[in-house]
């Protein structure tokens, strides 16, 4: 009786349907990238040149900033080098 009401449930094709498709030549392909390319900068939200200047700046100043820590630790390092070489020669 146990056995009874553990009766699989039939299993349900769960595929989706695709539609046929055919191999699209070279050209047929490159107008599609193309076509999808459009489609896909038309969903970009473009920043205002306010916007644009202000990431530009902040861009700036941080590559300047991480120039000036690296240098800093080059230097730092020089002179741990120079101390070392100093001290075995």
């Amino acid at each position: 009786m146990a056995e009874e009401k553990k009766k699989a449930a039939p299993v349900k094709n769960t595929n989706a349907v695709k539609k046929e498709e055919k191999k699209l030549g070279f050209f047929q392909r490159i107008g599609k990238w193309f076509r999808e390319l459009k489609s896909e900068l038309k969903k970009v939200v473009w920043p205002t040149p306010k916007q644009l200047a202000t990431n530009t700046g902040v861009a700036l100043f941080v590559m300047a900033l991480a120039a000036v820590v690296l240098w800093g630790f080059d230097e730092l390092a020089g002179l741990v080098v120079n101390v070392i070489f100093e001290l075995a020669g």
